[in-house]
């Protein structure tokens, strides 16, 4: 950890209880909210704030990132369970096996669940518990829809508009209604890969959980991946990001685009009401929608969010009201996504939607490992791999913000 200059602490690990954390974490936002008044208060007399006032808010913002980073790692700590002893029954021998093969290289059971280039499918535990971890720290992943398929592309028939009705006189005449419209989404699956090393004598210790270490070692790695994927990929050997659809103003949206609401200023929230586009953004929502939706945004236009007050000079940005909840911002869950970009001129660093419909995540049955005691010596290279794909599932249930004036 470290002290700033205000006596203020950074967590720079999950040290520490989770309880401890979170009491921390509440100070901290309390100093915040004195602090920012306080600078309010200058910008309504003189027109500007001390710039001590700005510095020590910017070093309350980093503490406040710092110990909600703190309390996200201690969680995923706690929540990984022990995987020794909690083979699937009938699958014992198999996870046996596995082992067996990550260890010393031995095939005997490759006939079990193999892929033709000799590699091993891990135990189906082993997977579950990669998915579970990631979702626990993949931002995108943790709010979207999920779907496991056991080929390379996942097709989904989508009503754009529905059947036309109306209304009739009881013998006037029926017209012809027009047919619905429908459209045909695909989502082929890519090869997400992560190559962790380890030494013989590592792996030759006893006390070693092959299946929990291979887990571990490739859960940062993919969940990094797909994040940036899930957000930005281009659809390139790569899931396609939210981000990656044509966007249209909302007034004039359509389906295959994303809608969003300017902010009226090039590179910036409006300089008076700046909530007000962002209650805008709230309600270009339909209803159906709006119910479970989420803010998604990175850390440093949260830190610009915290900020805001509405009209009764109310936080616009509370914390969570536990260790293990999300903050929220203008009643609605903030989920924070580090490869959102940052504010900028036309910019859409912050989206409003349901992801859980809006963005369809694909799963392809089965992790694959393929041992590599070969290529650097004298480590023993895991090349393991994932089918993964991604995309808008529903465009009208994911809105933009965009700093622009139009």
């Amino acid at each position: 950890m470290d002290i700033n200059s205000d006596g203020l602490e950074t967590k720079a690990g999950a040290g520490g209880d989770i309880a401890s954390l979170f009491a921390e974490f509440s100070t901290a936002f309390e100093e915040f909210k004195t602090t920012n008044d306080q600078r309010l208060g200058e910008l309504e007399k003189r027109g500007s704030a001390d710039g001590l006032l700005e510095g020590k808010l910017d070093r309350l913002n980093a503490v406040l990132d710092g110990q909600k980073a703190a309390m996200d790692r201690a969680m995923v700590e706690r929540a990984r369970p022990v995987l020794d002893g909690k083979a699937v029954r009938g699958d014992g021998e198999y996870k046996e096996a596995f082992t067996g093969y990550v260890k010393r290289g031995e095939e005997k059971a490759l006939s079990v669940g193999v892929g033709a280039e000799g590699g091993y499918v891990v135990p189906p535990e082993t997977e579950t518990e990669i998915t579970r971890l990631m979702t626990a720290v993949s931002p995108i992943r943790a709010i979207a829809g999920l779907r496991q398929v056991s080929g390379s592309v996942y097709k989904r028939p989508i009503s754009v508009s529905g059947p036309a009705v109306g209304w009739v006189g009881e013998t006037a005449a029926r017209p012809v209604t027009a047919s619905q419209t429908l459209a045909e989404l695909s989502y082929p699956t890519m090869e997400l890969y992560a190559m962790p090393a380890a030494t013989s004598a590592f792996l030759d210790d006893a006390a070693v959980d092959v299946g929990q270490w291979i887990a571990e070692e490739v859960n940062a790695a993919f969940a990094a991946q797909e994040t940036t994927a899930f957000v930005s990929g281009d659809g390139v050997n790569k899931p396609k990001g939210f981000l990656s659809a044509p966007t249209i103003a909302e007034a004039s949206w359509s389906w295959g685009n994303l809608g969003y609401v300017a902010t009226g200023a090039a590179g910036a929230l409006p300089a008076s009401n700046a909530s007000d586009v962002l209650i805008d953004l709230v309600y270009s929502l339909k209803a159906g929608y709006r119910q479970n939706a989420s803010w998604v945004m990175n850390r440093k236009v949260q830190g610009t969010l915290r900020k805001l007050k509405d009209a009764d000079g109310n936080y616009l940005w509370q914390p969570a009201a536990t260790a293990d909840g999300k903050a929220r911002f203008m009643g609605f869950d903030l989920v924070e996504a580090e490869d959102m970009p940052n504010i900028g001129a036309d910019a859409t660093p912050i989206a409003f939607g349901d992801f859980r419909r809006g963005y369809l995540i694909v799963d392809r049955q089965g992790v694959s490992v393929l041992r590599d005691p070969f290529s650097s010596k004298p480590y023993v290279l895991f090349y393991t791999t994932k089918r993964v794909g991604g995309g808008i599932a529903d465009y009208d249930a994911i809105k933009l913000l965009k700093f622009a004036a139009s």
